[in-house]
């Protein structure tokens, strides 16, 4: 089965760095679902406070039948990172392995 990778690319304000790194470490420490292999965040080298999300699940179905919305807190940490980013920054990937 081919695995997927799913990207989430965005700018968060200046002075909301610090408010986003505290949200998304503890978002990291929350998100786990069946078939997701790898969640992590990364800021773009020579582009501060630009980051993106990097999701690997080990199949289509498991991508497929991935909802971090089920937990409360999650939706929280999500709504609350949605409010730290730049306007229309946001940009999605999705890839399929060969």
């Amino acid at each position: 089965m081919p695995k997927v990778l799913f990207t989430v690319q965005y700018d968060v304000l200046s002075d909301k760095r610090s408010d986003y790194v505290t949200a998304i470490k503890e978002l990291k420490s929350l998100v786990h679902a069946e078939g997701l292999e790898t969640y992590s965040v990364y800021e773009l080298k020579g582009k501060t406070n630009t980051f993106e999300e990097v999701y690997i699940f080990s199949s289509q179905e498991a991508y497929e039948n991935f909802d971090d919305a089920e937990d409360e807190r999650i939706n929280v940490l999500i709504s609350k990172i949605e409010s730290l980013k730049s306007h229309n920054s946001t940009k999605y990937s999705t890839l399929v392995e060969l």
